[in-house]
């Protein structure tokens, strides 16, 4: 069964052996790209930015909101994400989330874990920043939000066209049937996609307006911003229990087409479907589960930051 409902986290059984192993060979090539890029434009006072937005994508990400015909869909931030940090450090916080996810709370599969990341966290991150970047130095604001709206919604059709591609090519559905399910529900999915994303921009370019108007070398990295995004976090995962329970857009699809059954469990069982095991299902449960979830991808967001200033320090040492 499917653990949790995650948009295009796909499990393993979804895909064949060889898709699989091509998305990780992309993957890493591309995750190796943006560490060394990073090395080159990340600063010391970016790092804790890097931790506090993978949290909030984490815990935004555990909100789902309902759209037509019984599904949901929620955040998958991937353009958020870019516009706030950059291409390279966006690919590498999105990494971080969805590597967490699927290691701790079984949420997408081990051996498909390298499509999820590219689906989730490059394909979204390339388009957003891509399109964001046209508009950066735009003086007029509302121009700069219909793309950014525009941007985050072909991200999400981006996912799922790609999802699509990689199902069909295992085998597990035709072309025919899997593309029209796939890009309609998430066509739905990737409006609600482009508000959030917007609001969040909007958001941020009031408080700190440095982020957002290209100015990522002069990003502060004071208490004030930690403490926003602390607190946006933690607000999020306190909401957590009243998402839909509506199943998404790839689960939806997978039970209307027929290949649901095909899913396959992760080998073992740590916060399953973001629950704790001594709380139960409960709300309290979910709750705890979205701390841990935060603290533990954002403390990874800033390891891999600090850890990439310090081989770039090592580096240039003589």
């Amino acid at each position: 069964m499917l653990n949790s409902p995650e948009p295009l986290h796909i499990p393993d059984g979804f895909l064949s052996v060889l898709i699989s192993a091509t998305f990780w060979v992309f993957t890493l090539v591309i995750v190796g790209i943006a560490v060394n890029r990073s090395k080159k434009t990340l600063q010391d006072r970016q790092i804790p930015l890097m931790g506090i937005m993978a949290a909030f994508i984490f815990a935004a990400q555990m909100i789902n909101f309902p759209v037509a015909g019984g599904t949901s869909g929620h955040l998958l931030g991937g353009a958020l994400a870019a516009i706030v940090l950059g291409p390279w450090s966006g690919i590498l916080v999105m990494t971080s989330v969805i590597a967490l996810q699927g290691l701790l709370f079984q949420d997408g599969g081990l051996v498909v874990m390298g499509a999820n990341i590219f689906n989730m966290g490059i394909l979204t991150v390339m388009i957003g920043y891509g399109l964001y970047a046209t508009v950066a130095g735009q003086q007029r604001k509302g121009v700069q939000v219909a793309v950014i709206g525009v941007a985050s919604w072909l991200s999400v059709m981006a996912s799922a066209l790609v999802a699509s591609i990689q199902i069909w090519l295992s085998g597990t559905s035709p072309a025919r049937i899997v593309f029209p399910a796939m890009l309609t529900v998430h066509a739905l999915i990737g409006v609600g996609e482009a508000l959030i994303t917007v609001a969040a921009f909007s958001f941020i370019r009031q408080v700190r307006p440095d982020i957002i108007e290209k100015k990522q070398a002069a990003v502060q990295n004071n208490i004030g911003w930690i403490l926003t995004g602390g607190i946006m976090s933690l607000g999020v995962v306190l909401l957590s229990p009243l998402a839909s329970a509506d199943p998404d857009g790839l689960e939806r699809v997978a039970k209307d087409v027929g290949f649901l059954n095909l899913a396959q469990d992760n080998p073992y069982n740590i916060f399953a479907n973001y629950v704790i095991p001594a709380l139960g299902n409960s709300g309290i449960s979910t709750i705890v589960a979205g701390l841990i979830g935060i603290l533990a991808v954002g403390g990874l967001a800033i390891l891999v930051g600090w850890i990439i200033q310090k081989s770039k320090t090592k580096e240039s040492t003589p």
